[in-house]
């Protein structure tokens, strides 16, 4: 399974993604520049976290005009995996890849520290290897992680079983339902605040993280005929 990592300028967190998938599923894995047009060589694409463009006019909203996601959304309707994580989130909000957007925190601080999440789904490619209602250890760090949307997407969101992650305990954010994650309806498209890939060792302070590279592998293989790993 060949992945990419996506690289805009001010993405900070796209080394750790890289190293996240190199240790934990030892899968091929490569950067891939905003410029880029072409990712059809790719089966799962990593929207990393960071400071897109400085962060200017509002979290992901110049990010969301490179031309990488002209091929971002290509691989989306294609049915390709894609996992957006903090500033990779604001980027698919803003791309109209996931619904909602994410508004500054309502404390109005940026929050960095450990954080705990309920998964709610467990029936999606990213979450397969977890429990039904497990509660994991992923920390968090963004100012602007406040899930937002009205009340007939919230609804819609809940039908449809997209809410993939929620806080447990405290909402560092203000975040609507305590929302951390959200898929797609499709369900390939996975949005969240909370960031795996420093949740791969417990060196890091837990190794949490390590189960959506796996559930993301695992799915994948599955529907090629491979073996799971465990």
């Amino acid at each position: 399974m060949k992945f990419a990592v996506l690289v805009f300028p001010g993405s900070n967190c796209d080394l750790d993604c890289y190293k996240a998938v190199e240790s934990t599923i030892g899968q091929p894995v490569e950067y891939v520049w905003h410029t880029a047009t072409d990712l059809s060589s790719y089966d799962c694409i990593i929207v990393p976290g960071g400071f897109s463009y400085g962060d200017y006019l509002r979290c992901g909203a110049i990010a969301r005009f490179a031309p990488v996601m002209g091929a971002l959304v290509e691989a989306a309707a294609q049915g390709k995996t894609i996992i957006g994580i903090c500033n990779g989130f604001q980027i698919l909000t803003e791309a109209g890849l996931l619904p909602g957007a994410l508004l500054r925190n309502q404390t109005l601080k940026f929050r960095c520290h450990s954080t705990m999440l309920k998964v709610e789904n467990n029936n999606t490619t990213f979450t397969s290897e977890y429990a039904a209602g497990e509660e994991i250890d992923i920390p968090i760090a963004h100012g602007e992680g406040n899930f937002y949307c009205d009340e007939a997407t919230l609804r819609e969101l809940e039908l449809n079983n997209q809410i993939v992650f929620r806080y447990a305990g405290e909402n560092p954010n203000g975040s609507v339902g305590n929302i951390a994650g959200v898929c797609s309806k499709d369900g390939n498209v996975l949005g969240m605040m909370p960031h795996p890939e420093r949740a791969v060792s417990q060196l890091l302070g837990s190794e949490d993280g390590v189960r959506i590279f796996k559930s993301i592998l695992n799915t994948w293989r599955e529907k090629h005929g491979a073996a799971a790993i465990g």
